[in-house]
C-alpha cells in the first residue's frame, strides 16, 4: 500500500530535510509549552521533582540472567523500564519549567542507558548469534525495546537541543553515536529482522505488532537524528515497505486477533507511522482513506464493553486502556465521529485534562511521539464524551462478533463470540468461545494471560492454563482431549446474523481438535435474544464411544450449583472495587453433573484483573452418548 504509492522519487520531493522538520515544539518554544493547562504542567512537574537527585537503579549481568537462568523476565524489565520513565518525566519537566534545574539529573539518565550494552530486554536477546544469555555487544539487534529507547533518546536530543550542551557538549555526540550503532545502522543494513516481514520464520505467516510498534520508533528517530540527507530517504522508503508487510495481509475488517489490548501495539502504532509521515511530508503521504486504515482504526471501540472492559481474546486482560488521544486523532484522521467520541470519553476518564501524562506509573514511559501528541491536543479535546457502544459488530475475516441489547448503553445483556484458528499472534487454543456480560459486568469470562515469562513464549505455552480450550467458555473436552494449536485446526462454516430482535454466531468447530478427540462434527450456535437470554447450543457427531465429555466455564462470580441443572453465579466483589454480574446458567441435568473449582491466582498481572482467585464450573457427562444435542441458557 504505502511503498505503491509513494515510491522513494515521490519520498525525496515529499518528505522534509531533517532541518525542517519541527514535528513538535521544543524547549526553546516557551509560548507551546506555557500554554498547556496549568494543572497538567503543575502534575508533570510536580512528579518530576520526586526524581531530582534520582539514583538510576543498576542492570547488572545476573539480572539480565535470570531469563536464561530461570524464566523471569519481569525483574530485569522493571529496572529497565524505570530508568526510561524517569528520563521521560525528567525531560517533560524541564521542556514545561525551563529553568535547568533537572538536566543534570536527565543527562545522568542518558549516560547511564548510553552505556548499557544492550537497549532491549533478556526475552529478546535469542535472536543473536549469541543466543539465549548475556547480550553480544559486537552484534546490535533490534527489539521492541531497543527501538523504544532510540526514540525515547531522539526525541529527548531534539526537544532539549543545546541546552544538554550546558551540562556537557559530549551528550549529543554520545546520543548520535548510540542511536547510529544500535538502532539507524542496524535497520539500515540488515533485512532479516523477522518482524519486518521480509523473511519470515517457518512458523510465522505473517507479522504482528512488533512491525508497526518497532517500525514507528525507527522512523521518529530517522526523522531526527539521521544526518545523511539521502540514507534518510532511503530508510524511510524501506520503512513503508516493511510496514507494508503488516498492513497488506491483515485482516480487510480490521479485526485484531491479538486482542485490543494489542491494538494498542498494532493499529494504533500503525497510526503513529501514519502520523509521523502525514506530517513528516505536510501531508502529502496520506491513505487515510483507504478502507482498511479506517477499518483497523475502527476495531477498538467496537469491542468494547463497558467503563475499562473490553473483548480479551488472546494474550489480552479485560482490562484495557488505550491511549485517549491516539483513539481520537486516528478517529479524525478517518473521519469516524464514533471513534473520536470514544477517544474524549478515555481521555476523561483518563484525567488528561487534569493530569496530563504524569498519572501513569514511572516505570512505564508513554512513548515520547504519543506523549508529545497527546499534551498538544489536550485543550481541543475536552468537550464532554459518552462511548459509543455500538450495539452489534461482526468481523468476518476473523470471525468475531459482538453484541449487545441496545445501541449506546451497557445496560443488559452483552455477548462476545468468535470462530478463528489456533495460529492467531498470542493464540489461545479457543475457536468457538464466548464471554458474557451483565449491566456492563463479567459474569462469564476468557482469564486473560499471566505475566509473561519464558514459559508463555517456549514449548510449553499450552499447559499454562490460561491459554487452554478446557478454561475457554463451554468447550469440550473429550476423553482428556483439548483443542490443538495450529493454523489447521480452526473454525469452519462460520455464519452469522442480527436483527432486532437477536444476534447470533453459528460455527463448525470440530476442525479445532486432533483425530484423538473423535470428534466428526461439533456445530455450535450462540444467540443473544435481546433483553432475554444468551443461548449456546451444541450439536455433537463422534467417531466412536466417548467414555467422558467436560465443558466448563470461568466465572469471577460467586458460584452456587447445589441445585441441579441451575449454576447460580452471585455477585462478588474482585479487587480495586470492582463488582462482578449476577446471573444463572442452566443445563440438562440428565447429562452433566456440576462441580465447581477454585482457581487460586497468584500472578500480579492476572490477579490486577480479577483479583486472588477465579472460579471455574466444570459440567461432566459421564459415558455421554455418541451423538446428541445439548443446550445452556445465560439468564439473569
Amino acid at each position: 500500500m504505502l511503498n505503491q504509492k509513494y515510491p522513494i522519487d515521490k519520498l525525496t520531493e515529499g518528505v522534509l530535510s531533517r532541518e525542517q522538520y519541527r514535528p513538535h515544539p521544543t524547549v526553546d518554544d516557551r509560548a507551546a509549552w506555557s500554554g498547556l493547562p496549568e494543572s497538567v504542567k503543575a502534575a508533570h512537574v510536580a512528579k518530576a521533582e520526586k526524581l531530582i537527585g534520582f539514583d538510576y537503579p543498576s542492570l547488572p549481568a545476573t539480572l539480565f540472567l535470570e531469563f536464561s537462568r530461570i524464566g523471569n523476565r519481569r525483574n530485569y524489565e522493571r529496572v529497565h523500564f524505570a530508568r526510561r520513565g524517569a528520563l521521560e518525566t525528567l525531560v517533560v519537566a524541564e521542556c514545561i519549567e525551563a529553568k535547568g534545574r533537572f538536566l543534570d539529573d536527565i543527562v545522568n539518565g542518558i549516560w547511564t542507558i548510553c552505556e548499557e550494552t544492550y537497549w532491549g530486554v533478556p526475552a529478546h536477546i535469542r535472536v543473536q548469534k549469541a543466543g539465549n544469555t548475556l547480550p553480544d555487544a559486537a552484534e546490535p539487534t533490534v527489539d521492541l525495546f531497543a527501538a523504544e529507547t532510540g526514540n525515547l533518546i531522539a526525541w529527548s536530543s531534539y526537544l532539549l537541543g543545546e541546552k544538554l550542551d550546558s551540562v556537557s557538549p559530549l551528550v549529543r555526540e554520545r546520543m548520535a553515536l548510540e542511536i547510529k550503532r544500535r538502532i539507524l545502522d542496524p535497520l539500515f543494513e540488515r533485512d532479516d529482522f523477522t518482524w519486518m516481514g521480509f523473511t519470515l520464520r517457518e512458523d510465522q505467516r505473517r507479522v504482528n505488532n512488533w512491525n508497526p510498534w518497532i517500525c514507528s520508533n525507527w522512523l521518529a528517530t530517522t526523522l531526527l537524528m539521521e544526518t545523511d540527507p539521502e540514507r534518510r530517504v532511503q530508510t524511510v522508503s524501506k520503512i513503508l515497505r516493511a510496514v507494508d508487510n503488516f498492513i497488506d495481509p491483515y485482516p480487510e475488517d480490521g479485526g485484531c486477533d491479538e486482542g485490543p489490548s494489542y491494538w494498542g501495539r498494532a493499529g494504533a502504532s500503525l497510526f503513529d507511522n501514519l502520523d509521523l509521515l502525514y506530517h513528516a511530508s505536510k501531508g502529502r503521504i496520506d491513505v487515510y482513506a483507504e478502507p482498511k486504515i479506517a477499518e483497523i482504526g475502527r476495531f477498538i471501540y467496537r469491542v468494547h464493553i463497558d467503563e475499562d472492559y473490553y473483548i480479551n481474546f488472546a494474550d489480552a486482560p479485560a482490562l484495557v486502556y488505550p491511549d485517549a488521544v491516539v483513539v481520537y486523532r486516528y478517529g479524525e484522521a478517518i473521519g469516524d465521529e464514533k471513534m473520536m467520541r470514544h477517544g474524549r470519553w478515555l481521555a476523561a476518564r483518563q484525567k488528561l485534562f487534569d493530569s496530563g501524562y504524569a498519572a501513569k506509573a514511572d516505570v512505564i514511559q508513554a512513548n515520547f511521539q504519543r506523549l508529545l501528541r497527546g499534551l498538544f491536543s489536550i485543550t481541543e479535546m475536552s468537550a464532554a464524551a459518552s462511548a459509543p457502544l455500538p450495539r452489534d459488530t461482526w468481523l468476518p475475516d476473523i470471525h468475531v462478533m459482538v453484541a449487545r441489547d441496545r445501541d449506546g448503553t451497557a445496560d443488559g445483556f452483552f455477548l462476545g463470540a468468535k470462530g478463528g484458528h489456533n495460529s492467531e499472534s498470542h493464540n489461545h487454543n479457543d475457536v468457538g468461545n464466548l464471554i458474557v456480560y451483565l449491566d456492563g459486568l463479567p459474569l462469564i469470562v476468557d482469564a486473560g494471560v499471566e505475566t509473561y515469562s519464558a514459559k508463555t513464549f517456549g514449548p510449553d505455552r499450552y499447559s499454562i492454563w490460561t491459554m487452554r480450550s478446557s478454561y475457554h467458555t463451554l468447550l469440550p473436552t473429550v476423553d482428556g482431549v483439548e483443542q490443538r494449536v495450529g493454523f489447521d485446526f480452526q473454525a469452519t462454516d462460520v455464519s452469522y446474523r442480527c436483527d432486532d430482535g437477536s444476534a447470533a454466531i453459528e460455527l463448525e468447530i470440530g476442525g479445532a481438535y486432533p483425530p484423538e478427540a473423535k470428534i466428526k462434527t461439533w456445530r455450535r450456535f450462540v444467540e443473544l435474544k435481546r433483553a432475554e437470554r444468551v443461548t449456546v447450543t451444541d450439536t455433537y457427531a463422534l467417531t466412536g464411544e466417548p467414555r467422558e465429555i467436560v465443558v466448563g466455564l470461568v466465572t469471577p462470580c460467586a458460584v452456587d450449583v447445589s441445585r441441579s441443572g441451575i449454576v447460580r453465579l452471585s455477585a462478588r466483589e474482585t479487587v480495586d472495587g470492582r463488582v462482578s454480574a449476577a446471573g444463572s446458567v442452566e443445563y440438562d441435568a440428565s447429562v452433566f453433573a456440576a462441580s465447581v473449582e477454585t482457581v487460586e491466582i497468584t500472578d500480579e498481572r492476572c490477579g490486577a484483573t480479577w483479583g486472588n482467585e477465579i472460579y471455574r464450573v466444570v459440567l461432566t457427562a459421564g459415558a455421554p452418548a455418541r451423538e446428541g444435542s445439548w443446550s445452556y441458557t445465560i439468564t439473569r
